[in-house]
C-alpha cells in the first residue's frame, strides 16, 4: 500500500509527528511519500496512492494557510481516497479543550471543503525556548489558560505517541499485508 502524508509544521512538532508516522508505515512495509505543504515547489502526485494522511498544527484557531490552500486544491483527489486527519493543538491535550480542538477541524472543513474519513485530535508541544516575552505570556494565559505545566521547562511534549501509532495502524489496517 502507498500512503501519502501531507503535513505542515510551524514549531516542529507536527513535522516530528509526520516523520514518526512515516517511519511507522515504512517499518510495516508500506510505501510512503512525505510532502511538506509549505514547499511551494513540491509536486503533488496521487499516482498509485491508496490512502492519505493529513497532519497540521493549529495556531490562532486555524491550520496553516499553505496547508489549507494545498488540501483545497486537491479536494477531488482526497475525496477519491480514504483520508486520516491529524489535527495538532494544545487544546487536544486537555479534556476541557477537546471540544474547541474539534471546532478547529470543523472550521477547516468548512473553509477547505475536504471531508476526512477519520480525524484524530493530537496534543502538541510547548517550546518555551523559542518564545519571546509576549509569546510566552500568550502561551501561559491564553493557550494554556493556567493549566498545569512548568513554564521554566525548555520544552514539553503533550503528544500521545501510542494514540498516534494506534490510529495510524487502524487507518491502514493492522492486519492488512503491505505490498
Amino acid at each position: 500500500m502507498t500512503v501519502l502524508i501531507i503535513y505542515a509544521t510551524i514549531e516542529g512538532q507536527t513535522g516530528k509527528i509526520a516523520r514518526f508516522v512515516e517511519t511507522q508505515l515504512k517499518d510495516s512495509g508500506h510505501n510512503v511519500r512525505l510532502l511538506d505543504a509549505s514547499d511551494k515547489l513540491a509536486e503533488v502526485s496521487f499516482d498509485g496512492v491508496d490512502k492519505v494522511i493529513l497532519a497540521a498544527p493549529v495556531h490562532e484557531r486555524r491550520h496553516p494557510k499553505p496547508f489549507e490552500v494545498l488540501v483545497t486544491s486537491v479536494q477531488k483527489e482526497l475525496a477519491a481516497r480514504e483520508t486520516l486527519l491529524l489535527s495538532v493543538s494544545m487544546n487536544a491535550a486537555f479534556p476541557e479543550g477537546r471540544d474547541e480542538a474539534k471546532d478547529y477541524v470543523d472550521e477547516m472543513v468548512l473553509r477547505t471543503g475536504i471531508s476526512p474519513n477519520t480525524t484524530l485530535l493530537v496534543a502538541g508541544a510547548v517550546r518555551n525556548h523559542r518564545y519571546d516575552y509576549y509569546a510566552s505570556q500568550v502561551l501561559r494565559h491564553v493557550v494554556m489558560r493556567d493549566r498545569e505545566f512548568d513554564p521554566n521547562e525548555e520544552s514539553h511534549e503533550f503528544t500521545d505517541w501510542d494514540a498516534v501509532k494506534a490510529a495510524v495502524e487502524k487507518f491502514v489496517g493492522a492486519t492488512e499485508t503491505a505490498n
